[in-house]
């Protein structure tokens, strides 16, 4: 196998969805998006006149047309198919000339049979996308979102030309077996010759080290020219280690026929969530899971975005930063975000909920998800599974945000999901927000923002139910929850408040708060309401929202960053925050009330342990006026392994 990077710099040219323009006098780098482009196009991704319209569009132009060129040594073997990973909004590609398709979804990959256009020596080829969500029909998801105002086109994600002879390896699934200690390798392969005998062989190393730790050799017949198959070996796997966020060790997979080769990542580990329990289990032990969210997509028009998400430097970084917060878990969020973000949470040790860009309201708002249908949702769920299903991080399928879809007798995006799930071997659980058809061990998402009630104080928390709710269904209490989003008390990086929040700061600190005191109240309260869902142990995951996001004046959220470019921290949320997600914490179970003075009272205090080895010491309750000490209790304590 011959794979050949396109990525780098292409020459970029605006017109018609139907003319190639004959002059390409703009360039833009390959990954990444047209606002990049050099010089700058005028109004790419002009801002919606209505945030809540499913349709948008561009009066300057329909389309943005790519274009190089590149060079292939030798011959052109028997199997040559182009990759563009994601590209928004919808892909057309010419090479040399030749019409080779479309592939219409913006979120998982196009490949193209280029065999009869590709030759030896230089090619050139050209690939339009849509300048505009509705370059593509409404049944297509395409990244709605009621908070964003600009939807910003390109190619944006990586571009590979694969070579290789026959028999060809189409498609390779890893199902790791933690209680035997092997790997199930299921193989899709194919045959452009006659029907023959082939060697098949399996190589596992450890990704670091590079020491062989598992081979198999496995003769196949395989059918004649045009026909693919199926099969699965097992290989067990020496000294096997297990892959989790606080050892994210990772193995190597090399499939070989006598005439190509396929490598892919792998980690050993088993997530599902208990029914019994409603709780995370990964490799065989309770697990809980603190985190947040990435809206990337969001971020995607942010005055500071640039060129960061393509940055792998910066990316790693970001989620090395996460580490501080004591976050194991994220959500990437209404986006699935490029190849390399999996990669880097692989390597980092994250739990990816990885969500599909769907987003249009439950039965009570003004429903846009009518276009939705069940068909094309299978063909992008299994194009987004098929991408992925090797990355250990990625532990639950997300099907939607905060949508139902039913058309007439129809759940949409549940029926999709009962179509394609049994395409994951290693059978990842699905959260699929409002739809109430779960199978046992799927996920409830809660959504249980306190605060958006903007005459909410925190000592009301102390009469809220710590039974998560927070969804269109009530939670009955059959399923596990993920509490993915919380807060409602977003500050603009500036520390103004947002459009959502402005009523809940006056509310709280009057008309004249400070900058200062609006990030010290954002910082104590998130904390707390941490503290409150964690403590109270009624949900499997708790995930703030939101870790990245963007920040503008009339914006409705936003992140907790000063700099995103520097991955600079707000300061009191740096200061609060990390501890409200220690695995061993504590929670001063006390919400604001007054204090009578001269008598006793009794002060509740509740202590959990995320870890399997028990916490013994001592807990301290401190009194103080102004920075002296007038009282201090302490109490021995031990807290069980997962206990509270």
């Amino acid at each position: 196998r011959n794979t050949i990077s396109l990525n780098g710099n292409w020459q970029i040219a605006e017109g018609t969805k139907d003319v190639i323009p004959k002059s390409f006098d703009h360039t833009v780098q390959v990954p990444g998006l047209v606002s990049l482009a050099t010089p700058a196009f005028k109004n790419v991704g002009p801002k919606v006149k209505d945030r809540g319209s499913i349709s948008q569009s561009d009066s300057l132009r329909e389309a943005f047309w790519y274009r190089r060129t590149f060079t292939v040594q030798g011959a052109i073997p028997v199997i040559a198919i182009l990759k563009i990973a994601k590209a928004m909004y919808g892909t057309k590609v010419f090479l040399n000339g030749k019409d080779l398709g479309e592939h219409l979804p913006c979120f998982t990959p196009g490949f193209f049979n280029v065999k009869d256009a590709i030759k030896e020596g230089s090619n050139e080829i050209i690939v339009r996308v849509g300048s505009s969500r509705d370059a593509v029909p409404f049944s297509i998801p395409t990244g709605f979102d009621f908070e964003k105002e600009h939807y910003i086109p390109g190619i944006y994600d990586d571009v590979q030309l694969i070579l290789s002879g026959t028999p060809h390896i189409i498609r390779v699934q890893t199902v790791p077996d933690i209680i035997n200690k092997q790997v199930r390798v299921q193989i899709n392969l194919g045959n452009s010759g006659e029907a023959k005998t082939s060697n098949i062989i399996f190589t596992i190393k450890e990704t670091k080290s590079q020491k062989v730790v598992g081979v198999l050799k496995k003769e196949i017949k395989l059918p004649s020219s045009g026909k693919d198959i199926i099969f699965d070996v097992e290989i067990p796997i020496k000294n096997c280690r297990f892959w989790s966020p606080e050892d994210p060790f990772l193995y190597s997979l090399k499939v070989n026929t006598e005439a190509d080769e396929y490598t892919t990542r792998f980690g050993m580990r088993e997530f599902h969530f208990d029914p019994l329990t409603k709780k995370a289990v990964l490799n065989g032990k309770p697990y809980f899971m603190r985190g947040s969210n990435i809206t990337l997509y969001r971020f995607f028009e942010d005055e500071t975005c640039k060129d960061l998400p393509w940055n792998s430097n910066w990316v790693g970084n970001l989620h090395k930063s996460f580490k501080k917060f004591h976050w194991n878990s994220l959500r990437y969020t209404i986006g699935l975000a490029p190849e390399e973000w999996y990669r880097i949470a692989d390597e980092e040790g994250f739990l990816i909920q990885d969500e599909f860009p769907i987003w249009y309201g439950g039965m009570d708002w003004d429903v846009r998800s009518k276009e939705l249908k069940a068909g094309e949702l299978v063909k992008e769920y299994t194009e987004w599974m098929q991408e992925d299903w090797n990355h250990p991080s990625i532990v639950i399928w997300d099907a939607s945000n905060e949508t139902f879809s039913k058309n007439d007798n129809t759940d949409e995006t549940a029926e999709a999901v009962w179509r394609v799930r049994n395409l994951d071997l290693s059978n990842r659980p699905w959260d699929n927000s409002y739809s109430p058809y779960r199978a046992p061990g799927d996920v409830y998402e809660s959504h249980p923002y306190h605060f958006q009630n903007p005459d909410f104080k925190l000592q009301d928390i102390s009469k809220s139910n710590v039974i998560p709710d927070g969804n269109q269904f009530k939670n009955n209490e059959s399923f596990p929850v993920i509490i993915n989003e919380y807060g409602w008390l977003w500050l603009n990086r500036d520390g103004s408040t947002t459009t959502l929040t402005k009523d809940l700061y006056k509310n709280l600190l009057g008309e004249n708060s400070t900058t200062a005191q609006r990030r010290h109240l954002y910082a104590m309260y998130t904390a707390a309401e941490t503290e409150f869902w964690r403590c109270h142990r009624n949900a499997a995951g708790v995930l703030h929202f939101t870790a990245l996001g963007y920040s503008r004046s009339d914006g409705q959220t936003s992140d907790n960053f000063i700099n995103p470019a520097k991955l600079e921290y707000e300061s009191e949320f740096l200061k609060y925050v990390p501890d409200a997600f220690s695995p061993v914490g504590i929670m001063l179970d006390e919400w604001g009330k007054d204090i009578e003075i001269g008598k006793s009272h009794n002060f509740k205090i509740i202590a959990i342990n995320d870890l399997e080895p028990g916490w013994s010491g001592l807990i301290h309750l401190q009194i103080l006026k102004g920075e002296k000490v007038i009282i201090d209790k302490s109490i021995q304590l031990t807290i069980p392994s997962y206990g509270k």
